[in-house]
């Protein structure tokens, strides 16, 4: 069963996987995105099983990765937060 990386509610749908803006009708998160990709693995260079993938900086969002291949029962996760943590330092030293 494929879920939503957030709510962790079922998607079905006839297609293999889902559009690049199409959403969770539970809750509206995107679901074409690298948390919910069976390629994603936090300790892999960039965050994916395939070296060839260009860097997603928001695991969460939406993206255009022709890799993508819809995770089977992985459910809820969250992305590492390195990210954003790094954003923040990067904001509070150069402003915004």
């Amino acid at each position: 069963m494929k879920l939503c990386h957030h709510c962790g509610a079922a998607w079905v749908s006839e297609q293999r996987f889902p559009g690049r803006t199409e959403t969770c009708v539970e809750c509206e998160y995107d679901l074409h995105c690298c948390l919910n990709c069976k390629l994603y693995d936090a300790r892999a260079p960039n965050q994916c099983a395939t070296p060839t993938t260009e860097f997603v900086l928001d695991k969460e969002k939406a993206n255009f990765c022709d890799e993508f291949e819809f995770a089977e029962d992985r459910g809820p996760q969250k992305a590492d937060g390195k990210a954003e943590e790094s954003r923040d330092v990067w904001n509070k030293l150069f402003g915004e």
